[in-house]
Formats: C-alpha cells, structure tokens, sequence
C-alpha cells in the first residue's frame, strides 16, 4: 500500500520533498524484490493517482492469507524531528511489526522511534495482519537526502522485504524494545557495538580516576593527620621542658 497519492499529496503544508511520489517508488520496488522471491503482491495503487482509506481496506481484505503493508514517510513541523516508527493495531500484527522495523532499522542512518499501537483506519479495519511503517522524516534535510537517492529507497524496500519474511535479525542494529512490542515504544538512539564498547570503557576509565582521586585524597588525609600529630607531640616535649626548667 503506497501512502497518499493524487490530490493527496501527503506530509504538511509548504514540505518540499512530497511523499506521495516515494511512497509509490518504495512500494513498487518492494513488489519487485518480493515477486522475486515467489511472492503474489497485489498493489492499492500503481501510480499517482488518489485512493480513499475505504477502498485500500477492501483490497487488503479481498486477500486471504495475505499481509497489509502500507509505506510512508513522516512529516513535522518541527525540522529535527528524525527516526523511524512503525505502526499495528492487532494483536497478530505485533511480530509482523518488530520484524519490517527491525529490518528497516538496521538499514537506516538515522534514530529508532519504536513500534506502536494505533488504531489508523486502514490498521483497524483490514481483516489480515497489517502494519503501517514510517521510513523517515521527510521535513528533516539530512533524512530526506537520503530518501532522494534512489540507492536508498531500494535499500528501504528490500529491508521491508526481509520483515516480511521474517529472516533472521540483523545483530548490529538491534531493536532496544524488541521484548515490549506490544506497547508504546520511546524514542531510543541506535548504538553500535563500536560505541557501546567506548562507552563502557569510558566509564570504567571514570571509575579507575575516581577510585586514583580517592585513593590520593585518603593518602594526604593521613598525611596531614601524622603532621598534626608530630606538631602536637613537639609542643607537648618544649611545655614538658620548660617547666622541668
């Protein structure tokens, strides 16, 4: 299911890359990667042209055994907002869900915003398992200009198609909420092993000084009681003679 299309541009008002055109440019290079693979795809929309809700559902449900797929991109008015979200609303949707993001994670440059229940109307109302993925967020330059290259978004679609398909996940990129799918998800930031090891050894840097810095203070603590301790057994010996005197 290609988000939007025809009148329905998609995104916000006065955003200058327009979803509609990638939507159906990931979509159908999803159903090429997927017949490849022995898949029958059945598309809500093969070109620009405008699809209400009522009829993608119907579609959708006109498919036995099948799997609803609908392809987005985000949007905000605030210009940083980044990362990747994917949607379900039923129960037997959540595996499908954590797969395709898992997939699309792993593949993509930019932050985990996590797998969510919403009640959208084609999530709701379709009859089979369905999920509603948000690639990226079309009003943040750095992620657009990646969605602008055409390496990318077959880059995207084959990511989807690994989801789909349940192949194993990949282990660099791993979903943070992978065991909590069906909850809300917070925004969580992609680390790397690479990083996670620096970190740590960060940390157990920071702990070592510490741990020196305490060490240290100790030392001159007992330091400055021995001295205290010499100064008050000399003026005790000079009182003692001075009075033997």
């Amino acid at each position: 299911d290609a988000g939007h299309g025809g009148v329905d541009r998609g995104g916000v008002p006065g955003q200058r890359v327009g979803e509609k055109q990638l939507t159906l440019d990931v979509a159908q290079r999803l159903r090429t990667v997927l017949k490849a693979r022995g898949y029958r795809v059945v598309m809500t929309r093969e070109s620009d042209v405008f699809v209400p809700l009522g009829r993608r559902v119907a579609i959708a449900n006109a498919q036995r055994g099948a799997t609803f797929v609908s392809v987005h991109f985000n949007s905000g008015t605030r210009a940083g907002a980044n990362g990747i979200e994917t949607y379900y609303y039923r129960s037997d949707s959540a595996t499908l869900a954590a797969s395709i993001h898992r997939h699309v994670v792993a593949g993509a440059p930019t932050e985990n915003r996590g797998i969510r229940r919403r009640g959208y109307y084609v999530l709701r109302r379709t009859s089979i398992p369905g999920v509603l993925v948000e690639c990226c967020f079309l009003t943040n330059s750095y992620e657009a200009s990646y969605v602008l290259s055409a390496s990318y978004r077959q880059k995207l679609a084959e990511e989807i198609a690994r989801g789909i398909r349940r192949e194993p996940p990949p282990r660099t990129r791993p979903l943070a909420a992978e065991s909590a799918v069906s909850t809300e998800v917070l925004s969580q930031p992609l680390l790397g092993p690479d990083f996670v090891r620096a970190i740590r050894a960060s940390r157990r840097t920071s702990k070592s000084s510490k741990s020196s810095r305490s060490s240290r203070s100790s030392s001159s603590r007992k330091k400055s009681s021995s001295s205290k301790s010499a100064k008050k057994s000399s003026s005790s010996s000079k009182k003692k003679t001075t009075s033997e005197d």
